[in-house]
This record gives structure tokens, C-alpha cells and sequence, in this order.
């Protein structure tokens, strides 16, 4: 996945890709400080899915409040939102759809 404005520093090549969600009713800024050369901040708005991908040793922190000010809520470490790449079932047969029930129409008893 390429972030185009915060890429990850270009020596850094174990990232991993993470997942959080804003279960809450409040604009959150989530945010990663603790990575030198690389700053990585957005907004994340109620019920909204980020996905993101930062080193393994990266912290998200959650900051959460009303209009002029925000709190830190919770500091996440990014190996707990890390989520697996897997291969689209698509890909692996070219596109088709196996129908698995061949049942015919002629086969149905019509009340």
C-alpha cells in the first residue's frame, strides 16, 4: 500500500499494514510520533476504518476531544493492529465463478 505524502523512511523495508477503528461518536487524530524522519497524522471520524502501514515498532496514538482541544486517549502499539495481506480468490482462478449447485430448473417440482 503506498502513502503518497508520509511514506515510511526508504531504509525501513519490514513494514506492516494496520487497521484502526473509530468505535467512538468523537473526531479522533490518530497519530505516530516515535518514528525519527517520519511524521504520520489524520483524522479519524466516528465509525470511520484506517488503514495504514508503519514499522512494527511504531506507537498510534489516539488523541480525542471537543473543538480547541484534544487529549491523549490511548497509545496503541502498531504490532496489536497489525492485519494480514491475503490474495484475492479471484486471482487464483482467473476471474471465473465455479457454481458448485447444478441443479437444473427442469429438476424443480413447480406447486
Amino acid at each position: 500500500m503506498a502513502q503518497i505524502l508520509d511514506a515510511i523512511p526508504h531504509n525501513e523495508n519490514d513494514a506492516i499494514l494496520c487497521c484502526y477503528v473509530n468505535a467512538t461518536s468523537q473526531i479522533q487524530i490518530a497519530r505516530i510520533t516515535n518514528i525519527s524522519n517520519w511524521y504520520f497524522e489524520r483524522v479519524v471520524f466516528p465509525g470511520q476504518r484506517l488503514v495504514f502501514e508503519a514499522l512494527p515498532e511504531a506507537l498510534l496514538e489516539i488523541h480525542s476531544g471537543m473543538m480547541a482541544s484534544a487529549i491523549l486517549s490511548d497509545t496503541i502499539p502498531c504490532q496489536q493492529l497489525s492485519v494480514s495481506e491475503e490474495k484475492s480468490d479471484e486471482s487464483e482462478n482467473n476471474g471465473t465463478i465455479e457454481n458448485e449447485d447444478k441443479t437444473n430448473s427442469s429438476d424443480l417440482a413447480v406447486a
